[in-house]
């Protein structure tokens, strides 16, 4: 109740001194790039004109929320990816991952999939074909972090963790997911290659959730519903990076569904084209031509199609 009642004053303090509670918490405010793909869409966040990461995460994409066609399904062929780790984490549905190390795993909401590409990995996503009759749901966040320099060459891994094994914290009418990292006094057990926080916060109506510094990059993303941050209203499909340092209580009158992410600065800029990100540009222009000449290897039992190269990608950003 004591913190709750500084952070009221701190905010009327502001007021007082004529200056905007967003001039204070927000740093930065990242619009999404939207895309149609067919039965459902994918608000892009990461990365962005105005700003490449935020901790580790170099991307971030919220897929849905949909009801695809009865027979229908996503298809995501096989594709590479080198220098970074993906996080699929769902709010609904089903994804069956197979990749190049020979794993297969179907990923289902509130577990974990962290694949690291290192020196290079494949993978497919795929509706499993259980749920293609009656129309798959399909709901979440994938993410990509950049791996420290130090580890980007490092061997390619797969690791799953179910959803009983991530530790939940409670609010004030508010629950937590500790994804990755040391978050509210509680650690999950995923993979962390360097420093990283990500949780998923539910607000029930009238509930609230403190947002303390845990690291010195922090984002916001508002995936449903309606929230507010010290009484900042914040906009859905939108990722709103915090000021260093400051505390907040994350609120909401009607139940949202919030993301938080960041973690430690990266260690030096990251170049990304397409499906590779690297510190080094020369390492793109050689993961291009190992694709484009087959020399990835592919998943031993999702080989038989695959993702061509581009020859213009979405997704380019050079610092």
């Amino acid at each position: 109740m004591r913190l709750q009642s500084r952070r009221a004053l701190q905010a009327s303090e502001r007021l007082n001194q004529g200056k905007h509670p967003l001039d204070d918490l927000i740093l930065q405010t990242l619009l999404p790039t939207s895309h149609d793909l067919g039965g459902f869409k994918v608000h892009r966040t990461l990365p962005h004109k105005e700003r490449t990461t935020i901790g580790p995460f170099i991307f971030f994409d919220q897929m849905g929320p949909a009801h695809l066609p009865e027979g229908g399904g996503i298809d995501v062929r096989s594709h590479p990816h080198i220098n970074l780790a993906t996080v699929t984490y769902l709010f609904a549905g089903a994804i069956d991952h197979r990749d190049s190390l020979g794993t297969f795993r179907t990923i289902e909401p509130g577990a974990v999939n962290l694949m690291t590409a290192g020196r290079g990995i494949s993978h497919s996503e795929r509706s499993p074909t259980a749920l293609r009759p009656a129309g798959p749901e399909l709901s979440g966040i994938q993410t990509w972090l950049a791996l420290p320099s130090a580890k980007e060459e490092m061997d390619p891994a797969f690791e799953h963790v179910p959803k009983a094994d991530l530790p939940v914290v409670e609010g004030s009418g508010a629950t937590a997911r500790v994804v990755m990292g040391s978050l509210w006094g509680a650690t999950s057990p995923v993979t962390c290659h360097s420093e990283t926080i990500y949780a998923d916060i539910h607000l029930l109506a009238g509930g609230s959730m403190p947002i303390d510094p845990e690291a010195d990059e922090r984002a916001l993303y508002v995936a449903e519903g309606e929230a507010s941050l010290d009484g900042l209203t914040l906009a859905p499909q939108s990722l709103y990076v915090l000021r260093p340092g400051i505390s907040a209580t994350l609120r909401s009158n009607r139940g949202a569904h919030v993301m938080l992410c960041g973690g430690a600065p990266l260690d030096g800029p990251r170049h990304v084209w397409w499906n590779f990100v690297s510190s080094r540009r020369e390492r793109l222009r050689e993961a291009r031509q190992d694709w484009k000449a087959g020399r990835f290897p592919l998943p031993p039992d999702d080989r038989d199609e695959f993702i061509p190269l581009p020859e213009v990608p979405k997704t380019v950003s050079y610092p």
